[in-house]
């Protein structure tokens, strides 16, 4: 079990992380091996999603039932075996059957979250958002709930779409602005025809990181999504724009796993048969 970190204690290791020429390592765990893994292999952050049940599924990523219920649910799977990470939890502000948005951060602050992110977020669908913005249930209401996380003294992540989106998330408190270049491609499930070229996805995360910054010098960068799948990716990535790290979810809970266990079947399967019953 973690200890409980405040919102200043996660910062200052993400900084110092930072400083030490380090990226920042945000890691999407739906089942305490995965967690307990990537904890031993040096993320900085374990953020939890409910989506990622459905990739254990072996599903594309797929929000299915009660979002914030499931998410809740999975914190003491996840908390049991990580020791010192930071666990981050996904949080559907879109849900109208949540309409007190600090009623439903303290939620995940009561379970033993040091902090949140805005998922699953209408900003992937952006014309689903804008109609549902006329009843107040659009992207808008995931700015609301950094900003009530941000007053609660939660550590606080922020996926943005555009650099609108990226301007008022730096406003509204976000510590770590996550520029989201779509669907991660690659593996059995992943963004084919959608996925955007990477020079346009690099145009556009910097784009994002840029009008953050103009709000927030202190605000965190990563990259997620799109083309920038493997760590070969994420080091084009740092080259290109001034990103501190990146927020890998398929590319690490998904993608790896269906390699090895793929490579694992096919090493077992191809072993002859030796001595056999007459």
């Amino acid at each position: 079990m973690i200890p409980a970190y405040t919102r200043e204690e996660v910062v200052r290791r993400l900084r110092d992380a930072v400083e030490k020429g380090a990226p920042i390592l945000a890691v999407g765990a739906s089942a305490g091996l995965i967690a307990k893994c990537a904890e031993l292999g040096g993320a900085d952050l374990i953020v939890v999603y409910s989506s990622g049940k459905s990739r254990l599924m072996g599903l594309p990523t797929t929000v299915i039932g009660d979002s914030n219920k499931v998410t809740l649910e999975m914190f003491e799977e996840i908390n049991n075996v990580v020791e010192r990470t930071p666990i981050i939890g996904g949080v559907e502000s879109s849900d109208p059957t949540h309409l007190n948005l600090d009623h439903l951060v303290r939620k995940f602050k009561r379970v033993g979250f040091t902090g949140v992110i805005n998922f699953p977020t209408l900003g992937v669908m952006p014309e689903r958002s804008r109609q549902r913005e006329d009843v107040g249930l659009g992207y808008s209401r995931d700015i609301q709930m950094i900003g009530a996380a941000h007053q609660l003294g939660l550590f606080t992540m922020a996926y943005v779409f555009d650099p609108e989106q990226s301007r008022a998330m730096a406003k509204a408190g976000a510590d770590c602005i996550v520029a989201h270049v779509g669907w991660t491609v690659g593996g059995l499930a992943g963004a084919k025809g959608s996925a955007r070229p990477m020079e346009r996805a690099l145009t556009d995360i910097q784009a994002m990181f840029e009008s953050a910054l103009a709000e927030s010098d202190k605000v965190f960068c990563l990259g997620h999504g799109g083309p920038i799948a493997s760590p070969e990716d994420t080091r084009i990535l740092y080259e290109r724009t001034t990103a501190q790290g990146f927020v890998g979810a398929s590319s690490i809970e998904r993608i790896p796993i269906e390699q090895a266990v793929l490579t694992a079947t096919w090493a077992f399967k191809s072993i002859k048969l030796g001595k056999t019953s007459e």
